[in-house]
């Protein structure tokens, strides 16, 4: 706590957070791409998919027949992405107009043994492997069959691997390939977990908490997480209205960002020298109204630090 109490409020003049596009009901699954100098996100609910040009603030977005739980670039494919449709992982077509997307084929389909369920988030490591997760059936707003989802490998040949079970709401992930760790979280785990990566073979083993929100003073829960090349963790803070930073190796609360909307959903670092953060946040009425700029992405500068390029997916 003490460490909490030193650093976890300290903001630097410098940081400046602003929104950058409209809002959207449920803004996830932020990826940057350098080559196009782009951000893509999903809104899971509208059923769509996001591009964010910052160069021109062009916001441009397109309609799919399913909810998306995350849209990233086919490597070596232009106009070709990998998106989750509710369980399915798909390939689309899009050249990042409105509405021009188009479903071209599956590659995997998902918790068969659940039909309920939908993806939630996913990452491609550093080799381009997919990893892929699912959540329980939201019934209520707020409310969802727990312990339902899972977290898959998908390999670049398609061959699909459970590689997690017993999962509430599979999120936030990224790699650390210095340290050999993948960190991950279940959300209404209310923790980050660390397992031990092997980036030959993709295989994640032996977890363990290596953060936990209690021990902090947070509330709110764990969504989604990118990581700095100083190989610590930026994660959103949903129902928090904030960005945490997190020394996951010390298990130490380094600082807090404060965002203009209360469900912060996820963070990727972006711009021409990755040193931007993008933060996407949702607008969901649970009994409460989220106005404007809830749901916008928001755009963080002056932190001081840089992130890794995003990976595209590699498919054979």
């Amino acid at each position: 706590m003490k460490g909490y109490k030193k650093f976890a409020n300290k903001v630097p003049m410098s940081v400046k957070v602003k929104a950058v596009t409209e809002p959207v009901w449920l803004g996830e699954g932020p990826h940057w791409s350098q080559e196009e100098q782009a951000l893509y996100f999903v809104s899971i609910f509208d059923q769509t998919v996001h591009k964010y040009v910052p160069s021109s603030g062009r916001h441009t977005k397109s309609k799919l027949d399913a909810m998306p739980g995350f849209i990233i670039p086919v490597e070596g494919k232009k106009d070709q992405f990998v998106v989750g449709l509710k369980r399915e992982v798909v390939v689309i077509q899009w050249d990042g107009e409105d509405g021009t997307a188009k479903r071209l084929r599956t590659i995997t389909e998902l918790d068969k043994h659940t039909p309920e369920n939908r993806i939630n988030d996913a990452k491609a490591d550093p080799r381009g492997r997919l990893f892929v997760g699912t959540m329980g059936h939201e019934y209520e707003p707020g409310k969802f069959h727990l312990k339902k989802g899972s977290l898959y490998r998908v390999d670049p040949d398609g061959q699909t691997h459970r590689v997690v079970d017993n999962i509430d709401i599979s999120n936030g992930l990224c790699w650390d390939v210095k340290e050999k760790a993948f960190y991950y979280t279940d959300s209404f785990e209310y923790a980050v977990r660390r397992y031990d990566y092997d980036i030959e073979t993709g295989n994640i083993s032996n977890p363990r908490l290596v953060f936990v929100y209690k021990e902090h003073g947070l509330d709110g829960i764990v969504d989604g997480m990118t990581i700095d090349t100083d190989g610590n963790l930026w994660i959103a803070n949903f129902d928090g209205k904030q960005v945490i930073k997190v020394d996951p190796r010390a298990g130490k609360l380094l600082q807090k960002i404060p965002t203009p909307a209360l469900q912060t959903t996820s963070a990727c670092f972006g711009g021409p020298n990755l040193d931007t953060l993008y933060v996407t946040s949702a607008c969901m009425n649970r009994g409460v109204e989220q106005p404007p700029p809830c749901g916008a992405t928001f755009e963080v500068t002056g932190l001081g630090v840089k992130g890794y390029p995003s990976v595209s997916v590699k498919l054979l």
